[in-house]
């Protein structure tokens, strides 16, 4: 992937599909390598590779894949660094050893890896761009001998310090738009290309240890197919077709990787998931290749969800009963695969903020995640960019989650047998999500409920910065940090008033989307109208730009759009109360950037029809 950015709400919305990087670049800036690293570089053994126990070399080869991944624990990713991207420079006569510090991460350390296992990690990522050491575009396919040395470098670091090490080909400048070409001569070179890249990758490393694991892709099997980052023009490929290709680049590699002996002949592979989402993965489209190996495949996909959280600093709480209801919903519906004999890595996950701490309630995300993982055989890699284990200073910024991942370390749970590690892990699910239940019932006045319906104003800032409850789910816990709301239940017809005061979180930025909502208000007040009679910023009356109208996306919510840009037309259902939609629009509250929202309120009338 590229370097991740802290992406906004609005690009999630147009695709979830759309996430883009790893990680922040957060961190150390080591720009240079020391001269210790470097020399350690250089006189690096290779004896990871040929050095290995016999008897443990043995158990792994006779593992399956649900046995194999439950013995790589918990995972993290060494993320922007070996797939910082620089293919440019390479083209430019830049050695490619070099590049993995432009993404703002310090030169690896055989140091940095050994406390990441002893921190209670027990599988290490290493995302790599292979292109970097490649002239790619005058059909010239072999990788950079510099390259490889310093990727085998750092797998022998992993490997010398007892972890599962997974390589793959990351984002690497998007060439895999090349397969969703128009020109099918383009789409040949992107599978001679691929087949090149994985044959070399391969042979090179053939005799390694069984704890190396390939990966067949990153996120960019799916949607990406169609990039234009590399063509110059948007792919071609339909849904349909995106999926067929998918299922036949994933099946190549298995085909490749079998055929080049040594171990490779019954390593465990990584299979790609389609865009590496949970959905998209579980379609009945895509396709887990066939294999001559006997259960040594494994499945890859990733986990940022829900993304405001996850993803941008503009939602700083997560552990209500709905966000308990998503993640353990989520991690049962991946379990079609772990049924079916595969074993799943969660190759990245992770909670971020853009100056690289650590977020309120990060723990309890951590935490459920993991224990879905126990329950359902998954392997979670957190992605990190030197946001928990800050490499340059040797140091984890949370001891929490220090415990907790050292905790749940491989060495702690190896004497249990599988059922008592699965019943512990669903106990502890139930327990606390009943907790999150209690808490929310003691806490709020109007908890979500499916008995009544409740008025809040859905908001979001200009720059994503402060936000309540976005969505048409009723979510008072979803939120920036010190937002305040009056929300109110509504009994029929009368005329109601809801509000949301920003004060203890700094004021809101504009806006960027608002709405009225209505939870179950089509289920308990089919076609009732909303009329909005004022709305205050800041204590005074704002004169609105048209008439709201009410309508329901998901035929459960009502809603009145206060400003959503994403919608141009009026939708078929919309209807006021005199039946009058000729100045309707759904951007009635158009706040610039520049306006500052400290409090905002909204008097509406409920009416039925007539």
């Amino acid at each position: 992937m590229k370097i991740k950015t802290l992406s906004s709400f609005a690009a999630l919305l147009i695709s979830v599909s759309m996430l883009a990087g790893c990680g922040n670049g957060a961190g150390g800036n080591g720009d240079e390598k020391t001269d210790d690293a470097q020399s350690e570089a250089t006189t690096a053994s290779t004896s990871a590779a040929v050095s290995v126990d016999a008897e443990e070399e043995d158990s792994l080869k006779s593992m399956t894949s649900l046995e194999f991944v439950r013995a790589m624990g918990n995972g993290i990713n060494l993320g922007n660094t070996l797939e910082a991207y620089n293919h440019a420079g390479y083209v430019g006569g830049a050695n490619p050893d070099g590049f993995e510090t432009l993404w703002g991460q310090p030169y690896t350390t055989a140091e940095m890896v050994q406390s990441m296992k002893d921190a209670g990690f027990d599988t290490i990522r290493i995302p790599v761009a292979w292109t970097n050491g490649m002239n790619f575009e005058s059909g010239d396919y072999i990788i950079d001998e510099r390259l490889f040395s310093r990727v085998e470098t750092v797998v022998n670091y992993a490997l010398d310090a007892d972890m599962y090490v997974i390589v793959n080909d990351h984002w690497d400048g998007s060439w895999w738009g090349m397969f969703g070409a128009e020109d099918t001569a383009v789409r040949e070179k992107a599978l001679e290309m691929y087949k090149s890249m994985w044959t070399q990758i391969g042979e090179h490393f053939k005799d390694y240890s069984y704890k190396l694991i390939f990966e067949s892709a990153n996120e960019e099997l799916g949607d990406r197919l169609n990039d234009k980052d590399i063509t110059g023009s948007q792919g071609v490929l339909t849904k349909d077709e995106c999926y067929e290709t998918t299922n036949m680049i994933n099946s190549e590699f298995v085909k490749l990787i079998r055929s080049l002996g040594g171990n490779n002949e019954d390593r465990f592979l990584l299979i790609a998931g389609y865009n590496t989402d949970i959905a998209l993965t579980c379609d009945e489209r895509f396709k887990m290749p066939e294999d001559t190996a006997n259960s040594k495949l494994l499945l890859s996909v990733h986990y940022y969800t829900p993304w405001d959280y996850c993803g941008t600093d503009g939602v700083n709480q997560w552990g209500s009963p709905s966000d308990y209801d998503e993640q353990n919903g989520n991690m049962e519906k991946l379990s079609k695969f772990s049924n079916d004999g595969y074993g799943v890595v969660i190759g990245e996950y992770a909670v971020m903020k853009s100056d690289g701490g650590i977020k309120p309630e990060t723990d309890k995300f951590y935490s459920n995640l993991l224990d879905n993982c126990d329950l359902y055989d998954f392997c979670p890699v957190l992605w990190d960019c030197s946001n928990f284990y800050k490499r340059l200073a040797n140091k984890f910024s949370d001891e929490a989650l220090v415990q907790l991942f050292l905790d749940r370390r491989y060495d702690n749970e190896k004497d249990k047998d599988v059922e008592t590690i699965k019943a512990e892990a669903k106990k502890r699910i139930e327990e606390t999500k009943q907790k999150s239940i209690d808490e929310q019932n003691e806490s709020i006045a109007l908890p979500a409920s499916d008995d009544m319906s409740i008025a809040w104003i859905m908001y979001a800032s200009s720059d994503y910065g402060v936000s309540y409850s976005i969505g048409d789910t009723y979510d008072p816990t979803n939120c920036t940090t010190g937002a305040k709301a009056e929300n109110v239940q509504i009994t029929g017809e009368g005329t109601y008033t809801v509000s949301l005061d920003f004060s203890e979180c700094g004021a809101a930025k504009g806006v960027a989307f608002s709405a009225l909502g209505i939870s179950n208000g089509e289920k308990f007040f089919p076609d009732y109208t909303y009329t909005i009679d004022e709305i205050l910023i800041n204590g005074e009356a704002y004169e609105m730009q048209g008439k709201g109208y009410s309508s329901s996306d998901d035929k459960l919510c009502s809603r009145v759009n206060l400003y959503n840009g994403w919608v141009n037309s009026l939708p078929e259902e919309a209807r006021t109360a005199d039946g009058d939609l000729s100045d309707c629009s759904p951007q009635i509250m158009p706040l610039g950037d520049k306006q500052s929202v400290t409090t905002i309120s909204v008097t509406f009338t409920v009416k039925a029809p007539d």
